[in-house]
């Protein structure tokens, strides 16, 4: 034998035992059967694909226009699970401030910590919270925090209880200006 023919040889061989290894049986999808059977499960369940449009701030524009899915920034089940007009408001609200995390599904804003130019020695931070789908005066809740610098070293000191107030109230505010604006278009 050629030394060419002893490769395509055991190539032969390997692929005789895996097929034996098969056994002869077909593999198929258990979960949904046939195709038939899929396309149902995700015509019930809205998940098809070539029906479904982008989502833009929690709105599925195919299903609007449709007139499924609810109406205005509350619509969309695939989109976010929070209100988009106070998510959209809390983060301008607090974008002088160094973003470090936001998650539209969970509605949690977190922002690094802020030295304020006219407040040497002190820093903020913020914690906000979008809660629910409707735009409410208690759909949005703002936690700040505050550090004093004592000695080098940040030390906790108690935030007003008045600035989470103007903050959540500062938010609404501007989530009815965003709301009056989609409307208007």
């Amino acid at each position: 034998m050629t030394h060419v023919s002893r490769p395509i040889l055991v190539l032969g061989v390997g692929l005789l035992a895996l097929a034996a290894c098969s056994g002869g049986r077909q593999v198929r999808n258990d979960e949904y059967g046939t195709d038939s059977a899929r396309e149902l499960t995700l015509r019930q369940t809205g998940s098809n694909s070539s029906t479904s449009g982008i989502v833009v701030f929690g709105v599925d524009r195919s299903r609007e226009a449709q007139g499924g899915g609810g109406t205005g920034a509350n619509a969309g089940g695939g989109g976010m699970t929070v209100n988009a007009f106070l998510w959209r408001a809390t983060l301008d609200t607090l974008s002088f401030m160094p973003l470090a995390s936001a998650d539209p599904f969970g509605g949690v804003i977190i922002t690094d910590w802020y030295s304020p130019p006219q407040a040497e020695g002190e820093r903020f931070k913020a914690t906000a919270y979008v809660i629910g789908r409707q735009l409410r005066s208690d759909g949005v809740r703002v936690q700040i925090f505050r550090q004093v610098n004592r000695g080098g070293a940040w030390t906790d000191a108690p935030a007003s209880s008045a600035t989470n107030s103007e903050m959540e109230d500062r938010v609404l505010a501007r989530a009815r200006e965003l709301r009056s604006q989609s409307a208007g278009r």
